[in-house]
């Protein structure tokens, strides 16, 4: 081999070693230091007083073509994600169209610093009209009322869904 191919092969594994050291570094300083919060701006929110915002006018019935006197059989619509027990209580994330993810890395909607979640633990989703929980394969399990989630299961307003230490519910 000549001179320069060895001075290359020399440099190449001085820089995969620098590398390794470094992710080591890295790994390192996010045990210690846990995981870094970002502020994301809007999403969730502690609920403290009613303002201006969450004080809508509701439709007249003209324009929702509701009759007077008429019984709705269809169930009241969830319009927020609320937090029960756990460290979060009383933290309330409005819905929309897209899903909530719960867990404890930083790119879920919902993350809940708790030792008994996934860094994915689930997600909560909309299909056709009706909100659905679903399990992604976490450790510990995800649980509505007392029965383990394990496929896509319909939730229904005021159903609580118990993850870690962590109780959340659909409610209008």
């Amino acid at each position: 081999m000549s001179q320069l191919s060895v001075t290359l092969l020399r440099v190449g594994f001085l820089v995969l070693l620098w590398t390794l050291v470094l992710a080591a570094i890295g790994v390192l300083r996010s045990d210690l230091y846990g995981t870094r919060v970002t502020s994301r701006g809007r999403g969730l929110r502690r609920r403290r007083t009613p303002t201006r915002a969450t004080s809508r006018a509701t439709p007249s019935r003209s324009t929702t073509g509701v009759r007077a006197g008429a019984v709705s059989t269809h169930a009241p619509a969830a319009a927020h994600l609320t937090i029960t027990t756990g460290p979060l209580k009383g933290t309330t994330l409005p819905l929309g169209d897209t899903p909530i993810l719960i867990g404890r890395a930083s790119t879920c909607t919902v993350v809940i610093e708790d030792d008994y979640l996934s860094a994915r633990h689930c997600r909560i989703f909309p299909e056709n009209g009706q909100w659905f929980v679903e399990d992604l394969g976490s450790t510990n399990g995800t649980y509505l009322g007392n029965q383990k989630v394990e496929d896509p299961v319909p939730l229904a307003v005021a159903e609580r869904v118990r993850i870690g230490a962590t109780t959340v519910e659909l409610r209008s």
